[in-house]
């Protein structure tokens, strides 16, 4: 028969090899939890470079202002959009001074709108960086509440510039002639039906001024195209130059051009304009050491109540009626006295 003693210390040795057990068990889960701590945290940091090469790359960054003190937050591609040391103290008032003048006063409205309806804002903004870069930012913003009231905004800001000059070229494009800079025959057809579109209370003034040149299809045939493109070239800074404060000057055809005046020339200022215009254009384009001889044809139309394609059409009668006049001259239409024109281009 065992001793108390003996059954004491077997019982003592049991619970020793059973708290050893426990032990030895928890260590084992401290462990795995360790580890999957360690793996998820370097899950995490590889997510984190993962978003931080992808936001670097795509050039997008995140920020913050809390409203109570304008404090601003920034991550690092923020600071490099404005050429900023990714330290730099940052005061909301100042970075404002960044954005030119158009787009601080559209930031301060969209911002005071989006946080008064708690909406939030979104803007394409220009800004001149701390390095005199010229960028511009794509904004958006979100706002964040408490009990109701707001408390801060935040977003992102990612750098659009290749967006925008890649957006201006396409528009330029294609709304402009590549040779001379005028606008084409597509913005002209817009700008026109703008025009001669009367208001409720203001109805459509104005004139069309269809304006051909004389002698130029001699000058390609004689001199080949690149004289001709010069004289085109030409011309085009001579309209500009009789032009200043019309609405538009627009190369519509190879060798024809329109002149859009809007309200505020009457009939003598716009009969001035025309005898300017067949001036200029009369002068010979130098070309080669030789001096290229060109004419204008003007045909003129005001704006009346008809639609825009028929304003062309009595701009395009009156022109052919100053080339039947003889060339190197204009004419108004009018009604009365142009019965008789034949326009092979109304036909």
């Amino acid at each position: 028969m065992r001793s108390p003693s003996s059954r004491r210390i077997r019982r003592r040795a049991v619970l020793r090899d059973r708290d050893a057990g426990m032990i030895a068990g928890l260590e084992a889960r401290l462990e795995a939890q360790a580890a999957l701590i360690r793996e998820q945290a370097a899950s995490l940091a590889h997510s984190q470079k993962i978003f931080d090469r992808a936001s670097a790359a795509a050039r997008i960054g995140v920020w913050q202002c809390n409203l109570a003190d304008q404090a601003l937050l920034w991550t690092d591609v923020v600071y490099d959009l404005f050429d900023l040391p990714r330290d730099a103290a940052l005061d909301r008032s100042e970075i404002v001074k960044c954005y030119t003048p158009a787009s601080a006063a559209e930031l301060h409205a969209k911002r005071s709108k989006g946080i008064a309806e708690r909406t939030g804002f979104g803007l394409d903004a220009e800004i001149v960086t701390a390095k005199g870069n010229r960028r511009w930012i794509r904004i958006t913003a979100s706002v964040e509440c408490e009990d109701g009231v707001a408390v801060r905004i935040f977003g992102m800001k990612q750098d659009i510039t290749e967006e925008k000059i890649l957006a201006d070229q396409t528009r330029y494009l294609a709304e402009y002639d590549v040779m001379t800079g005028l606008a084409n025959r597509s913005l002209f057809q817009s700008k026109l039906a703008e025009l001669t579109a009367p208001s409720p209370d203001q109805p459509a003034l104005g004139a069309l001024l269809l304006v051909d040149l004389d002698g130029f299809k001699q000058i390609n045939d004689t001199f080949g195209h690149i004289a001709g493109d010069e004289c085109l070239k030409e011309v085009a800074r001579r309209l500009e130059g009789a032009c200043v404060g019309v609405d538009l000057v627009s190369r519509i055809g190879g060798d024809e051009f329109a002149v859009l005046v809007g309200p505020g020339l009457d009939l003598a200022k716009i009969s001035e304009l025309a005898r300017d215009i067949i001036d200029r254009l009369g002068r010979p384009v130098g070309h080669g050491g030789r001096a290229l001889k060109l004419g204008a044809s003007i045909g003129i139309a005001l704006y009346e109540e008809c639609t825009p394609s028929e304003l062309l059409v009595r701009a395009d009668t009156a022109l052919y009626a100053a080339k039947f006049a003889g060339r190197n001259t204009f004419r108004m239409f009018k009604a009365t006295e142009m019965s008789g024109v034949r326009n092979p281009r109304a036909a």
